[in-house]
């Protein structure tokens, strides 16, 4: 029987350079309680045996509108930008589970960016381990945690969003094969002290003592309903990157402790562990935001356009392609936004190995190549609804009496020129209207004789967007 994947635990763990020992030198004592308590962490996390670690670093890649997950072989880095050039790591990345989470954030329409060698030269992101990523893992290798990584950077979607990335990225992690401790680094509010990195702002030290009590209180929603105005005001780094972290335990009991506090510089620390216990699905704040599974041939349009958006790369093609996508086929792909076509392209007769094939590239062709609209952008992503159509043979027709617009659609031919209108369309009710909509858009005069062909589709529809 194969091992099913766990989540030990979730540290909270700040990043400031000075709690490195090569770096802060003289002033080290300025954050003890941060480094023993860092220390501490570390070694009951190592007891745990962890064989993967997840870590999220709001210094790392960070989009407005995906979460970036970086996908080389790995990455290295070293704290000489603080004065400590010697203190320097090597880590494999984990991309078998990291392919898992964004596989798993994608089915939940949570979009991701997958930065590989070339997606991260596209983006001008150099792949290294940013200093929110090497200080906390400097404690865990001090403690002896060298496992390979998933690295990836916090997204500046809303909470809710974070919330539910978080939730598929729990749920990869236990579909998988090991035992995964997930790192959320972060510091609190930058703006606790006259002369703070920031500038000075009573609501830092607010912001702090709130989020530090709703962590200790095992309390989720609150750290989830802390006010964006005051999150603004604290001038902190660290706040998405424990909502994302959180997500993954959503639905089941926890266990916790906030290890310390402090802020003896303007800036606050917090060094905390949760701990899940049991699966309670009653505690999942996404129940009730739960939505219909996408069909796959929809799924496949989406992902298809969204991976390239945010990747520039073409998707590849699953192999082997599922049942009923294995056969060959035109097919159409429609995107809408708010309710108003975006784009629509497809092919009458297949050309490529396979529907699923098909699918991708002419969900790319939809959305980035229609002559009627400007090529869709990575903002327009989360409005787009998909419709996928797979057509049957098309069969030769005498007259307009053998045609019905919501059955069937039709291609009409007159010398090189064609085209094509599909079934059950809004405001298409007659033959006529539909014969002659497809004239247009084939180029033949109203009153040129034409050939007629109708064919039936599969239509596979998203109704709307609804993210959890």
């Amino acid at each position: 029987m194969m091992d099913m994947g766990q989540l030990l635990d979730i540290a909270f763990l700040p990043h400031p350079p000075i709690m490195v020992p090569e770096v802060g030198r003289g002033e080290l004592a300025g954050v003890a309680a941060t480094v023993k308590s860092a220390r501490e962490l570390a070694a009951k996390l190592a007891a745990r045996g962890p064989e993967a670690v997840v870590i999220i670093s709001p210094h790392g890649p960070v989009f407005r509108d995906a979460v970036g997950l970086w996908a080389v072989p790995e990455l290295k880095g070293h704290l000489g930008a603080f004065g400590a050039r010697e203190v320097a790591f090597r880590y494999p990345l984990d991309l078998e589970l990291t392919r898992a989470v964004a596989d798993a954030a994608r089915e939940d329409g949570i979009p991701v960016a997958w930065l590989d060698e070339k997606a991260g030269r596209r983006y001008g992101l150099a792949p290294e381990l940013d200093h929110g990523m090497m200080v906390p893992l400097y404690y865990l290798r001090e403690a002896g945690i060298e496992v390979p990584l998933v690295a990836m950077g916090m997204a500046l979607l809303d909470r809710m969003e974070l919330y539910a990335f978080g939730a598929a990225l729990g749920r990869a992690i236990r579909s998988g094969r090991r035992k995964v401790l997930l790192l959320a680094s972060g510091d609190l509010s930058h703006r606790l002290l006259p002369g703070a990195p920031a500038g000075y702002d009573p609501a830092g030290r607010v912001f702090d003592e709130r989020l530090r009590d709703s962590v200790a209180a095992l309390d989720v929603e609150g750290l989830l309903n802390l006010p964006e105005d005051l999150a603004e005001r604290a001038g902190e780094c660290g706040l998405r990157s424990f909502i994302m972290a959180v997500g993954a335990l959503d639905g089941y009991r926890i266990s916790g402790e906030v290890l310390s506090y402090e802020g003896p510089f303007g800036v606050g620390y917090l060094v905390a562990r949760l701990t899940p216990e049991k699966e309670e699905p009653g505690r999942s704040l996404l129940k009730d935001k739960a939505k219909p599974e996408l069909p796959l041939p929809v799924r496949l349009a989406r992902d298809s356009l969204e991976h390239y958006l945010l990747t520039g790369q073409v998707l590849p093609a699953p192999d082997p392609p599922p049942p009923g996508l294995d056969r060959r086929a035109g097919v159409f792909v429609s995107i809408k936004k708010g309710g108003e076509l975006r784009g629509c392209i497809g092919t009458i007769s297949p050309t490529r190995s396979n529907i699923a094939e098909e699918i991708i590239y002419n969900a790319l062709s939809a959305g980035l190549e229609d002559p009627r609209f400007p090529p869709v952008t990575r903002e327009e992503l989360p409005l787009l609804e998909y419709s996928v159509d797979i057509l049957e043979e098309p069969e030769p027709v005498k007259g307009l009496k053998d045609l019905d617009p919501r059955t069937y659609g039709v291609i009409v031919s007159h010398g090189y020129k064609r085209g094509l209108l599909l079934p059950d369309l809004e405001g298409v009710d007659t033959p006529e209207e539909q014969v002659a909509i497809a004239k247009c858009k084939a180029g033949i005069a109203p009153g040129e004789p034409c050939r007629l062909e109708r064919f039936r589709v599969t239509r596979y529809r998203q109704e709307r967007r609804d993210r959890a």
